[in-house]
């Protein structure tokens, strides 16, 4: 469907997706229970069924001096940290508190967004810290690939955003918007004509609704510098879906490029916009890219820059962590966990990486 090794290629994975349990991710973020922690809604995945153990699981990680972003101990990553010092496995639990110990964003999808987004932003905002949330429910999402579903029209959309945006209150939030949604308008996804303008329009109204709340920041996805587009292309169809009042866009996210990479595509981009700031997720960006087919949890790979707003770098707003480090990119066909899944092996080989 629509090329997908192709387009993987071009774009890379959005490895923080995948078919989910909702009801588990509510359970765990309100502390009610289940295994597995801080969960997104079916498809939009951020954690695994199943992965980690006990109600409120965690270590109580403090909020770093000088860090802005709240660091969640109920996280798939903080949960494994609680179960492997259970089994006396303290080096690989030192070594994943690199992962969970930073902060990472709240994917909203599908199912339970609502009282996700509700309940992560007063948490956030009792530790005096700013939660930074993915919204990820498009129609048409992912182009029906690993990460399908989203809403299923859009009035049902625009009623999901809507309830993300009250959600959230007025609390201080950051939203990184719909990852690949305006970047598929562009290439051979099959989101063109009426399909597209129908995209850019929801997208704009998403803008519009989330920028209510004073203290919400809400970035565009644009993509990655694998993902070729031509900026003035790409700035065009940014303006369509609402980027004037946005306060920009995001650049790679669930992605490898290193932030040297990321920072000149986003400047050539922010160029064309007449000077749009933006984010870089730099989660898993330690060691590059390895380019070509090796989209899919390349081998080698290691934990980027943290999450901070301090980036030394006009124009780049923060360095987050938008993909959850550890998570799956998708069964690739060497076995690998589904997407979005958490897969120790892997986040502890991020973690180990990392300088």
């Amino acid at each position: 469907m629509y090329g997908l090794g192709r387009a993987r290629a071009l774009r890379g994975a959005r490895g923080a997706v995948g078919a989910l349990l909702a009801g588990v991710v509510l359970a765990a973020v309100s502390g009610c229970g289940g295994s597995g922690g801080g969960k997104p809604a079916p498809g939009s995945a951020s954690s695994t069924p199943g992965a980690g153990t006990g109600v409120g699981a965690g270590e109580g990680f403090a909020q770093l001096p000088g860090q802005a972003f709240y660091v969640s101990d109920r996280t798939n990553a903080a949960r494994q940290v609680t179960a492997l010092r259970g089994q006396g496995r303290t080096a690989e639990a030192d070594a994943l508190l690199r992962i969970a110990a930073q902060p990472s964003s709240q994917w909203l999808g599908e199912q339970g967004a609502k009282e996700i987004a509700e309940q992560v932003s007063r948490r956030a905002t009792e530790a005096g810290r700013t939660a930074v949330f993915v919204a990820y429910d498009i129609p048409h999402r992912d182009c029906g690939q690993y990460s399908a579903g989203g809403a299923p029209d859009a009035a049902a959309y625009r009623a999901w955003i809507t309830g993300v945006a009250q959600a959230l209150g007025d609390r201080r939030a950051w939203v990184v918007l719909e990852p690949d949604a305006v970047a598929h308008t562009l290439d051979n996804c099959g989101i063109k004509g009426d399909l597209a303008a129908e995209r850019y329009g929801l997208l704009a109204f998403a803008v519009q609704e989330l920028k209510k709340n004073p203290n919400a920041r809400v970035y565009l996805d644009a993509g990655n510098p694998g993902w070729a587009q031509d900026p003035e292309e790409l700035a065009t169809a940014l303006r369509k879906s609402g980027i004037a009042a946005a306060d920009g866009f995001a650049v790679n996210v669930a992605n490898f490029y290193d932030t040297e990479r990321n920072a000149a595509y986003g400047a050539r981009l922010s160029a064309a916009l007449g000077g749009k700031n933006f984010v870089i997720d730099t989660s898993r960006s330690g060691n590059g890219a390895l380019g070509g087919e090796a989209w899919c949890n390349p081998s080698g790979r290691a934990l980027g820059e943290r999450p901070t707003t301090e980036t030394g770098r006009p124009g780049v707003d923060a360095y987050l962590w938008i993909k959850n480090p550890g998570e799956s990119d998708g069964d690739c066909g060497r076995g690998e966990p589904r997407a979005g899944e958490f897969w120790l092996p892997y986040a502890l080989g991020l973690a180990q990486a990392a300088r």
